[in-house]
């Protein structure tokens, strides 16, 4: 797996360089759409170079994109995000972000799932409505690191960006909550009575969302106080912040909390409370730079991985169409997400239509989806659930990341 790692980081690097000098695209993007080249051309090498396809294939396999993601750069890339998140700008927007997160999740889930199934039945294609849900759940919440890395470039207003930005922090953490309620619900027949399936959903929220944010919240406390009392030494501060992040969410799975909620909390504690933002001082300067390039680095190497993760798919028509239309059902039930928390709210702007528009298109999906779907590997539907992420996941970044600063300008111009 390092051997891989290592090739990885160093194509995000020579795409990073490419797209720096010469194609000046969104970064994520560029990398993405370069590593989607990159895997057309050596598959259509395969009977020219068959040990380089081979070698190619071996690379991919042995990353182990789910497990290199959920357990290894996620935490680093959550974290950096968290950093410059200023809590006061994130609570004046806290009641679209608590009823996003939360009802706005489950309404998406019910929705993409609802339709999914109908959609795979008109195909012919075999997919139970738990696995549909299991793909709603999945599909459902905003990919924060996508959304952070691409709404840098859009130029959106603070209280619009603060929105998407602290909904996709937080959602995805309750989104592995739905996922993981269903995955109970379909193993209800042979692990669990009828009467233990609420208890156990309910005991899976409390340990995962109440208890990942609560320990973030200790998390982040204790690494302030440690950072604050050898501010003087930069280098261990840095040091502090990196063993809060790698050691801090590897203890989040032994004692079952949610470690991206973990590192959220943890994140925006510690930037507040050292004002990381002000860039001042050789502590905050030294801590901002490396986590800059910890996150730029880390960013690299998943939408490469994204843009690599299509050669695990098998062409297959009916798997696409399915997909496409799958495009259209998460826009529309992220739409109606939206929309109905809401409505339930009081809005300053005069047409709060034009914010939901710009939230159901500046909802991206992107890596935690793909991982979810990859972690499906025992489920009979995992490969049609597999493709029809991809497809969404891929359209999102592309479509939708490349063309949300100009749906800003045309609807506030």
């Amino acid at each position: 797996m390092l051997q891989s790692f290592s090739i990885i980081f160093a194509i995000a690097a020579f795409f990073s360089f490419v797209n720096y000098k010469w194609l000046k695209m969104p970064a994520t993007i560029a990398l993405m759409l370069m590593s989607l080249v990159t895997v057309v051309i050596i598959t259509l090498s395969k009977d020219i170079v068959p040990d380089f396809y081979q070698f190619f294939c071996d690379i991919v396999a042995s990353s182990d994109f789910r497990s290199l993601l959920l357990d290894g750069i996620l935490s680093f890339l959550l974290f950096a995000g968290a950093l410059h998140v200023n809590i006061d700008e994130l609570k004046k927007e806290k009641w679209p972000i608590i009823l996003f997160t939360t009802i706005g999740v489950l309404i998406s889930t019910g929705i993409v799932g609802g339709l999914t199934f109908g959609a795979a039945q008109l195909l012919g294609i075999e997919l139970p409505f738990l696995d549909a849900l299991l793909f709603g759940a999945l599909i459902s919440p905003t990919d924060p690191i996508a959304v952070m890395a691409i709404l840098k470039k859009a130029n959106i207003a603070k209280s619009l960006g603060i929105k998407i930005e602290g909904e996709s922090l937080f959602n995805d953490g309750i989104g592995v909550v739905v996922f993981s309620g269903i995955l109970i619900l379909s193993g209800m027949g042979e692990h669990h009575g009828e009467g233990s399936v609420g208890l156990e959903i309910g005991k899976l929220f409390l340990e995962e969302a109440v208890g990942g944010i609560l320990y973030g919240a200790i998390l982040g406390f204790l690494g302030y106080q440690s950072i604050k009392s050898v501010k003087e030494n930069p280098q261990l501060s840095v040091m502090i912040s990196l063993a809060i992040v790698m050691g801090g969410y590897a203890l989040a799975s032994l004692i079952h909390v949610s470690g991206p909620l973990a590192m959220v909390v943890a994140g925006m504690l510690i930037g507040n409370k050292l004002n990381v933002a002000s860039n001042q001082g050789p502590t905050r300067k030294l801590i901002n730079d490396i986590w800059e390039v910890l996150d730029d680095v880390f960013n690299g190497i998943l939408f490469v991985l994204i843009g690599l993760a299509i050669h695990l798919l098998k062409f297959d028509t009916g798997y696409l169409t399915l997909g496409i239309i799958a495009i259209f059902i998460v826009l529309f039930s992220r739409f109606i997400s939206v929309l109905v928390p809401y409505s339930l709210l009081k809005h300053s702007e005069m047409s709060p239509i034009k914010t939901v528009t710009i939230l159901t298109w500046g909802g991206l999906r992107g890596g935690i989806s793909l991982a979810l779907a990859l972690s499906l590997a025992d489920n009979p539907s995992s490969e049609v659930i597999l493709y029809i992420t991809y497809v969404v996941v891929f359209f999102s970044i592309i479509a939708q990341g490349l063309s949300i600063g100009k749906l800003v300008k045309k609807l506030y111009s």
